[in-house]
């Protein structure tokens, strides 16, 4: 089923939370979403499909869904980590289209700032019923650890170097500086992001995410639904998903999801990556951008280093604008779940409601993309382009 005009996003809101022990997950859900609706102009009463992941109380929507009192025709809790919520984008287009609903919300919430989570330092272990389990726990693996050693493999297999790494993060902080919500405001040099103390080896602290407290919220209307509320139209119009197992230890560790998700999100939508005027891309490490990019197409296998460099992810400077709110690695990245701030940042972009000092100039086509649960592991990734009608 084609995507293509048959569902907008009209409503979007990112918490401006970062540390809130004060309230609950289920408030934390609930004020997205109440955020979402107003900006759209739109109530929970209009509400009749709702998507939510495992970050939701119960790990279930229905308990979301009593919390807000909605009165729903179709729901969706599918969990696939950080990119549940641009799996949910197309899920809700998808349940649009298909009459199962007319208004879709979409809600992310989580406090791992509150609860002292580490920076993927510390082993997570995994349900015992996991069938991985009885092999993999005894290494007692960490997040941080998997990250590292795809970092030494790219460099070693294409000559990547710190350097080169090192301008994704000067590129989030860049923007972050312009952001009044964002963790870390401040701007770095590529000289203080290799100088900062090494989490796995290559890893340094400033190659990671930051960890917040937060969320956000989208909602998605059939288009004439939306057309009546004035406001900007932001229409899906491409999407992919897919799970990237260990494939029975014959696994690239620098190669991601996006090979599949973004070719069958640029396929749908009947466009290249070069017509894409502004990207976010899911940012839990520094890595984890250059091999994303690699394989979403926006420069050759091997090339993501030299393509990053010298500030080309830099809005107003170099080729290719990115996370211009300053991403995971900067900005917000509630519950190890950043996927729906990347769908946030690109309405705004499309809307023209980014900061000014950011905003990409006729900003028509935008992507969307980034991985879910861990590497290795167990790895899911999606992919959405959106367009500005």
């Amino acid at each position: 089923m084609s995507l293509s005009a048959s569902a907008c996003i009209v409503g979007a809101y990112e918490h401006p939370t970062r540390l809130a022990p004060d309230k609950s997950v289920a408030q934390l859900h609930a004020e997205c979403a109440l955020g979402a609706l107003q900006d759209a102009g739109l109530s929970l009463a209009d509400v009749d499909g709702y998507f939510c992941a495992g970050d939701a109380p119960g790990l279930s929507p229905l308990y979301m869904a009593d919390y807000m009192g909605l009165k729903l025709k179709w729901y969706d809790g599918t969990e696939s980590g950080g990119c549940s919520y641009l799996a949910h984008i197309e899920h809700a287009a998808a349940a649009i289209a298909s009459g199962h609903c007319s208004v879709a919300l979409i809600t992310l919430a989580g406090k791992p700032r509150s609860s002292g989570q580490a920076t993927g330092t510390a082993f997570r272990a995994p349900p015992v019923d996991r069938p991985e389990a009885v092999w993999e726990s005894a290494f007692k693996w960490t997040i941080g650890g998997i990250y590292g050693m795809m970092m030494q493999r790219h460099m070693y297999e294409y000559g990547t170097t710190l350097e080169q790494i090192a301008w994704v993060k000067v590129a989030a902080s860049q923007h972050a500086q312009h952001n009044p919500n964002a963790l870390l405001r401040k701007p770095v040099t590529v000289e203080e992001v290799m100088a900062s103390p090494v989490i796995s080896d290559p890893i340094r602290r400033l190659d990671c995410c930051v960890i917040t407290d937060g969320g956000g919220a989208l909602v998605l209307t059939r288009p004439e639904i939306a057309r009546s509320l004035k406001r900007p139209i932001v229409k899906v119009i491409g999407c992919g998903q897919t799970m990237n197992t260990t494939q029975g230890g014959y696994l690239d560790l620098t190669r991601t999801g996006a090979q599949v998700s973004g070719a069958a999100a640029f396929a749908e939508a009947g466009i290249t990556p070069a017509d894409i005027d502004y990207a976010s891309v899911y940012d839990n490490f520094t890595i984890m951008v250059i091999a994303q990019l690699e394989d979403l197409g926006f420069c050759a296998k091997g090339e993501g280093g030299r393509f990053v460099a010298d500030g080309n992810l830099i809005s107003g400077v170099g080729k290719l604008p990115w996370n211009t709110d300053g991403g995971g690695l900067c900005n917000n990245h509630p519950m190890n779940r950043g996927g729906i701030t990347k769908a946030i940042e690109a309405v705004r972009q499309l809307r023209g409601e980014a900061h000014p000092a950011v905003q990409v100039k006729d900003c028509r086509l935008a992507l969307a993309a980034g991985p879910g649960l861990v590497l290795g592991p167990g790895h899911a990734h999606a992919t959405v382009i959106l367009e500005r009608e």
